[in-house]
């Protein structure tokens, strides 16, 4: 079954006014670009320069996620039927890969740094600066994952991943600067930006694999299979029985495919409330954007048995 028009309609407003938190992401990511640039230029730490190109990955990233965001609340079409949502993989997936890269020349920058020492210079204002820009990523990153969990947005929510652990690094990058300047042990600075080069692969193997995961077709993590089988218990006691569930998610929408047996006696009638009322506590348990395909058969018929295990 799908869904009405006017429900279509406001789905699709809802996706399209996820936009300017991408826009929210992408000037906080321009802010803390240039506050840890002045950081890097007051202090010639490389571990605060890893943590200035980690924000330019932010910046890249927020950009995509307005791009794909934009496509996402893009209404079904005649060669798009299911609508758009899968471009957010796109998104997240990019920004992964954007990540990697940034790590990548963290690890080189750090390794030469550590050959070569530098002694750092004026640690305490840099520091700050560099905290103040640690702060406007914390709250940022509150405000999109918030929005991508109640708006099923992986986009938003891999911004907001992204940017916490920018916020972790940052700690872990002023505390060690700190401790170097302290103690003149200039070799920290750049094993600091070697351990935030591996913690920021890290999450991007993880964007990666989340993305492929969903462009994939990955059955719904175990959770929500969990409600779509509390919902099947309430008609199975009501003598419906149920085969050839398949689950799937695009982005903000979810999937699922069943097949529903009824007594054989059901008129075509009965049969069809009782569809339509199992569609309707599907989505009502699911919450957000749902998809609901079910096969109507009857539960004596030895042939609707042929397709209990369809496509497996």
């Amino acid at each position: 079954m799908s869904h009405k028009p006017a429900e279509r309609r406001g789905t699709m407003k809802n996706r399209e006014s996820l936009t300017r938190f991408a826009w929210l992401s992408i000037s906080a990511a321009v802010a803390t670009i240039a506050l840890k640039a002045g950081a890097y230029a007051l202090t010639g730490s490389i571990g605060l320069l890893s943590d200035a190109i980690e924000s330019l990955v932010n910046l890249a990233g927020a950009a995509m996620a307005l791009f794909m965001l934009a496509i996402a609340a893009r209404p079904a079409d005649e060669d798009h039927v299911y609508g758009h949502t899968k471009a957010e993989y796109f998104a997240s997936i990019t920004e992964g890969l954007l990540i990697l890269g940034a790590a990548a020349g963290i690890l080189i920058t750090a390794v030469q740094r550590l050959i070569y020492p530098k002694a750092m210079e004026q640690l305490g204002l840099g520091l700050v600066v560099s905290a103040a820009a640690s702060l406007i990523n914390f709250t940022v990153s509150r405000v999109l994952l918030k929005v991508g969990r109640e708006h099923h947005s992986i986009s938003l929510e891999a911004d907001a991943h992204h940017l916490m652990t920018d916020v972790w690094t940052s700690a872990g990058v002023i505390g060690g600067v700190a401790v170097a300047g302290l103690t003149g042990w200039q070799s920290l600075d750049p094993i600091v930006a070697i351990l935030v080069g591996f913690n920021i692969i890290w999450t991007g193997i993880q964007l990666v694999r989340r993305s492929v995961s969903g462009l994939m077709d990955a059955a719904l993590p175990k959770q929500e299979r969990d409600l779509i089988e509390n919902v099947m218990a309430r008609y199975r006691a009501r003598g419906v029985e149920f085969h050839a569930l398949r689950t799937r998610q695009a982005a903000a929408r979810r999937f699922i495919s069943v097949h529903v047996l009824v007594p054989v006696e059901t008129t075509v009638h009965d049969a069809h409330h009782i569809v339509e009322d199992f569609e309707t506590d599907l989505r009502s348990a699911m919450g957000g954007v749902v998809t609901v395909f079910t096969h109507l058969e009857p539960a004596e018929d030895e042939i609707s048995m042929d397709d209990m295990n369809l496509d497996r």
